[in-house]
């Protein structure tokens, strides 16, 4: 018996409410009828009137009441599917925007002038549904960004390899430095996309435990990495840091400081010195590394923190990195809670960053 009720009992919410709601109304109709009918005939019998007539009384009044009581149940009823279906309407919108998105189709967003928890819950759902769609480009702009990083010195070795073992071509020392060359590239950006994975993974996590560190003694210790290409390309640097200190993880600070510093270096113009700046900011420590260098165009100031993404829109490997060290340097920094950015200054490309102080 109970299984049978059950298999009577309407699967979709809107038939489901509009049951619930006629059966309330049906009994709050009925126990206000059954109580008027009462009163009525109560206050009638107190009066002077025959049998008959009290009789015929009650009939009329029994009767108009079932009539009122049954055009009532039926006209709330209507109402209420109807204003229902109004505000359900947004929702079934939702659930075929689901159905889609399981079907790997993303779907349209969904209009809703709802207020509330529907309103607000319809906006949630667009919004997720535009990041799903921005990070699936962003997913397809690496994979094609990727192949066509790793195309060129795959294409250059293969050749070679090829040629030198045909006898087309005979081995010399510049040859083989330059496949040396192509091979650590390669091997080069494979290990930032492990350390980018790594960091990313970091990011995802809740606990991570610091170590604290004076960022004066990293932004030194930092700069005397690239004592000897500095000495190289005779570049000076100009240091000025107060102490501070921060909570560093996994050497991820300096590891910062060294891209930002490799950025400097490798598209170093002019005879200025490298200009580093690190200070103490309200509750932040910032740096700054200013130096002339290659113009940045005011359209990729935001972009060159992007993945892969370069200036040097040939990609040539003479005149740029992988496009993975400021993704890095981003990753780093929004993992300490800090924030990163770059400015021009009178001719000067200023890269700075800000971690919150111990």
């Amino acid at each position: 018996m109970i299984n049978f009720l059950k298999s009577l009992w309407p699967k979709q919410i809107l038939w489901r409410l509009t049951v619930l709601n006629t059966i309330a109304f049906t009994v709050v109709i009925i126990l206000s009828g059954l109580t008027i009918y009462n009163a009525a005939c109560a206050l009638v019998s107190g009066l002077e009137t025959d049998v008959q007539r009290q009789s015929q009384f009650n009939a009329a009044l029994f009767q108009f009441l079932w009539m009122f009581s049954i055009a009532i149940i039926v006209i709330g009823s209507l109402l209420h599917f109807y204003l229902t279906k109004k505000v359900m309407g947004p929702l079934k919108e939702l659930i075929e925007s689901t159905k889609a998105m399981k079907d790997g189709r993303y779907p349209n967003i969904i209009k809703t002038n709802s207020a509330g928890e529907v309103g607000e819950l319809i906006n949630h759902f667009n919004d997720l549904v535009q990041e799903l769609k921005l990070k699936e480009q962003s997913r397809k702009k690496i994979i094609s960004d990727l192949s066509h990083e790793f195309r060129t010195p795959l294409s250059n070795l293969n050749g070679y390899m090829n040629a030198l073992g045909s006898g087309v071509i005979e081995g010399d020392v510049t040859l083989f430095k330059s496949l040396h060359g192509e091979a650590q590239r390669l091997t080069f950006m494979i290990e930032q996309l492990e350390q980018l994975k790594e960091w990313d993974m970091a990011v995802e996590g809740t606990l991570i435990e610091t170590k604290q560190e004076d960022m004066k003694q990293l932004i030194y210790q930092s700069v005397e990495m690239f004592h000897w290409r500095l000495q190289e390309k005779k570049i000076s640097v100009q240091i000025e840091a107060s102490i501070g200190m921060v909570g560093v993880y996994n050497g991820g600070i300096q590891q910062v400081l060294g891209n930002i510093i490799d950025n400097a270096i490798r598209y170093y113009e002019g005879s200025e010195p490298i200009q580093i700046k690190g200070e103490r900011s309200g509750i932040n420590y910032q740096v700054s590394i200013s130096s002339k260098g290659q113009t940045i165009p005011e359209s990729d100031r935001e972009k060159i923190f992007e993945r892969l993404y370069r200036v040097d829109h040939s990609r040539s490997s003479s005149t740029g990195g992988s496009g993975l060290g400021l993704a890095i340097s981003k990753e780093i920094i929004h993992l300490h809670k800090g924030k990163i950015g770059v400015n021009l200054k009178n001719g000067y490309v200023d890269f700075w960053f800000s971690v919150p102080l111990e």
